[in-house]
């Protein structure tokens, strides 16, 4: 399954957020053994994601399993909890048995709740015990419930967040860049956002560098990339190019392959 071009969602079940948490968490998710089943049956199986530059915590609750992440293999243990930046292609090579719990956080979420950087994270498998405590990691696991494990790691998340990350301010206006961006068709530039936010080129390249791990160019070049590419997938016959900031479709197919690896021919039905 890849990412975008198939629905990898209905192998999980998911929960929001809380409205104090929901702009630097996207979801929460946990695999479905059922629906896992009705797909692969009992063979081996590989989801492949595509770049998002979204920390994202995986907790095992099963088997072990293989991570792809860029060129690097990683074969994750029965009892190895990981985060990965997902600043590349990672390809997770799975089980009819594996039992994964996920956090998505959005760019910057993990430094706004939890004070920790992300882009030290670039290219790296990181075990989760780096990020979280491992007495928390042990509680989850003994829980039972979706539910239950949501509701646990919410409160720990506000407990940190109360305390403020000291650079907040960096994550709010790398944050704002981004809503004005997804707002403007896509089309804006790091210059223009800049001016948008009364602040130079120069310090908006520092400020996403310094967050997100990536310069706005390469960053926002992702979020067109993955959002064109979701709009095309939904409704090739009404697809239009110029409302996602490409010159033309030629310019779109080149970013597809540049950004998945995959020519759209391929994942033709």
């Amino acid at each position: 399954m890849a990412e975008i071009f198939d629905n990898i969602r209905k192998l999980y079940r998911f929960a929001r957020p809380c409205p104090e948490l929901a702009d630097y968490i996207e979801f929460f998710s946990e695999s479905s053994a059922e629906e896992t089943y009705q797909y692969a049956g009992n063979n081996r199986f590989t989801v492949r994601m595509f770049p998002s530059w979204t920390p994202t915590c995986y907790i095992n609750l099963g088997q072990p399993y293989q991570l792809v992440v860029g060129s690097a293999q990683y074969q994750i243990q029965q009892h190895t909890d990981v985060l990965i930046l997902r600043n590349n292609i990672v390809e997770r090579h799975n089980l009819p048995t594996d039992h994964i719990f996920t956090i998505k956080f959005f760019p910057g979420g993990l430094e706004a709740i939890l004070g920790i950087n992300q882009a030290q994270f670039s290219d790296q498998v990181v075990k989760l015990e780096v990020i979280l405590p491992a007495t928390l990691l042990h509680r989850i696991k003994q829980l039972t419930e979706f539910e239950e494990r949501v509701e646990l790691l919410q409160h720990f998340f506000l407990s940190q967040y109360k305390k403020k990350s000291p650079n907040s301010y960096y994550v709010s206006v790398v944050q704002k860049a981004i809503d004005i961006y997804g707002a403007g068709n896509m089309e804006l530039t790091s210059g223009q956002l800049a001016g948008e936010l009364f602040i130079t080129n120069k310090t908006i390249y520092r400020y996403f560098t310094r967050v997100i791990g990536t310069t706005p160019k390469q960053y926002f070049a992702t979020v067109r990339a993955r959002a064109a590419l979701a709009a095309y997938v939904a409704n090739k016959n009404l697809f239009s190019p110029y409302e996602h900031g490409y010159y033309d479709m030629s310019h779109f197919y080149k970013d597809v392959i540049r950004f998945t690896g995959r020519k759209l021919i391929e994942n033709a039905s």
